[in-house]
């Protein structure tokens, strides 16, 4: 049995365990049965488990960072397409280019590429484009909104002669949002005949899929009215990045051969993406 004496009674009642030092606390381990100071070291050296446990966690989230990819349920694609003014001089031209990645640096934008189109299939002569993502609509229209990206559409919108532009929500969220530094985009939108089931949307979507299979990464999806630009009646669009230039005659070749029946238009756009992306 246990007896504890008056003194160390009024001291445990009034402080408890707290002491000065390790040493006071052990002093008083004397009043307690071996099974008890078992427990004690048991919850001692539990503590200690616990903070190196904590400490290996920080360390790691330190060494490799969260990276809010492999959560993100949803991403919008932002596609715009330019035709530069053919009068328009060369230093404007690249000043423009310049100021258009800027705009990856508005908070809401997760990745943008913009710059001078490697190659096209389209009778619209489009120059230049720009790809970006979100992760949702809004903060694409906070994007939309905000005074760095209204500047820069005041400012040069008097160069260019045409602008079109396409949204829509990736049918999956691509390992990595940020394509390398020199790979190549390449971009796909369909203008569809009227009133086309959805059946043979999802039969399109699946040929451009087909043919881009090779591809680091491809997101489809189906046009959606996110932006204020008209999108000129195309209403199925791809993103693909490959590490280099892709067979753009026979995507073309294969949607006609496979899905022919259903296409009215049909734009292929080619961009290296820059090294300052």
């Amino acid at each position: 049995m246990v007896v504890l004496d008056k003194d160390f009674k009024i001291h445990f009642l009034k402080y408890g365990f707290r002491q000065k030092s390790f040493n006071d606390f052990f002093q008083y381990l004397k009043y307690f049965s071996f099974p008890v100071i078992l427990i004690i070291d048991f919850f001692i050296h539990l503590e200690l488990f616990i903070y190196m446990y904590l400490s290996l966690v920080l360390i790691i989230s330190l060494r490799f960072p969260f990276s809010s990819d492999a959560v993100m349920s949803q991403i919008i694609e932002h596609i715009v397409l330019f035709k530069v003014k053919d009068n328009v001089d060369s230093d404007k031209i690249e000043a423009m280019a310049n100021d258009l990645k800027n705009l990856g640096t508005i908070d809401q934008t997760l990745y943008l590429s913009a710059g001078p189109i490697h190659r096209l299939i389209s009778p619209l002569g489009f120059t230049h484009v720009l790809h970006s993502r979100y992760k949702s609509k809004e903060d694409l229209n906070a994007y939309v909104a905000h005074p760095v990206h209204l500047r820069a559409v005041e400012e040069w919108m008097p160069i260019w002669e045409d602008v079109m532009a396409f949204d829509y929500i990736a049918d999956i969220v691509p390992g990595s949002l940020t394509p390398p530094p020199r790979s190549v985009g390449k971009i796909t939108l369909l203008k569809v005949k009227e009133n086309l089931s959805d059946e043979a949307k999802t039969e399109i979507m699946e040929v451009i899929k087909e043919k881009s299979a090779g591809a680091d990464q491809i997101t489809v999806g189906l046009g959606q009215t996110f932006s204020p630009v008209n999108a000129k009646g195309f209403s199925i669009a791809s993103v693909a990045y490959l590490k280099g230039l892709g067979e753009t005659e026979a995507l073309q070749d294969l949607v006609k051969e496979k899905v022919g029946d259903y296409v009215d238009g049909i734009i292929v756009v080619e961009f290296v993406v820059p090294l300052s992306s």
